[in-house]
């Protein structure tokens, strides 16, 4: 099988997957490098796409002071979710800035400080900064809801030694990638109704793990939250570009190859 059937075959596997996802995926699993330009025609030319998958990039995808490494900016912030017989809950998540990863997770009743506090701990329980000395612990983005503004969550940070920044209100580009976070996780979660939180928390848990270990980013040079946040990233791309430059290398050994020959015929 070539390639190309073989790039057909695994679209029609990952129909969840973009163009550029199934460029990236394919280029790593199978060791060979296609364009996401390449798999769009591919895929056009057999029925099996319409258009492009636009994103639209808001105000609210970057951060004006973009962190630096891992466990630097924390964001946190609330979503809701209604279960069928039980009324809202509330998800309270906290993402590394840098990496975009879900460091931590509660699915709650109310939104209040102690359900930040809590989640907050399962993140330094995570990281085990809780257990180890830090020259800095890493510094918390929020919005200005009563549960962040609250005396309870400003005595808790100081207490954990974390510093808090608080966006500006009305203004998304602050908090702007958790916005995407719970943009990209609902438009899956909400596909189902959910009779039972216990349901809820499994969907949330198996679109967390998918989002951190297989969910190409864009913004990060298409690689998985977990890829940067545990500093594989440039080995990453560093085989991604070896792959690239092999079937160019081909080519021009190949036209020379070809050059060569009608020389000598010549």
């Amino acid at each position: 099988m070539d390639h190309r059937e073989a790039l057909i075959d695994f679209a029609l596997r990952e129909t969840d997957l973009s163009p550029r996802e199934l460029a990236v995926r394919y280029t790593d699993e199978q060791s060979y490098f296609v364009s996401e330009s390449t798999v769009y025609r591919l895929l056009k030319a057999q029925d099996l796409i319409t258009s492009p998958a636009y994103i639209l990039m808001e105000a609210g995808d970057k951060f004006q002071q973009p962190s630096r490494r891992v466990n630097e900016l924390w964001q946190t912030d609330f979503t809701y979710f209604k279960i069928v017989g039980w009324g809202w809950y509330y998800l309270s998540t906290v993402l590394d800035d840098y990496s975009r990863f879900i460091v931590a997770w509660r699915l709650c009743t109310t939104m209040s400080a102690s359900d930040v506090s809590d989640t907050l701990d399962d993140a330094l329980a995570f990281t085990e900064l809780n257990q180890v000395k830090v020259q800095h612990r890493p510094r918390l983005l929020s919005g200005n809801g009563p549960c962040y503004i609250s005396g309870e969550l400003a005595d808790y940070l100081e207490e954990k030694g974390m510093s808090h920044t608080r966006g500006r209100p009305y203004h998304p580009q602050t908090q702007g990638k958790i916005e995407r976070w719970h943009r990209s996780m609902k438009n899956h979660i909400l596909l189902n109704h959910y009779y039972l939180p216990s349901e809820l928390e499994e969907q949330i848990h198996r679109f967390v793990s998918y989002y951190n270990h297989n969910r190409y980013h864009e913004s990060i040079d298409n690689l998985t939250p977990a890829d940067v946040y545990y500093g594989r990233g440039e080995a990453i791309l560093t085989l991604r570009k070896r792959i690239k430059l092999s079937p160019i290398a081909l080519r021009r050994k190949n036209h020379y190859d070809q050059h060569r020959s009608n020389n000598l015929m010549n």
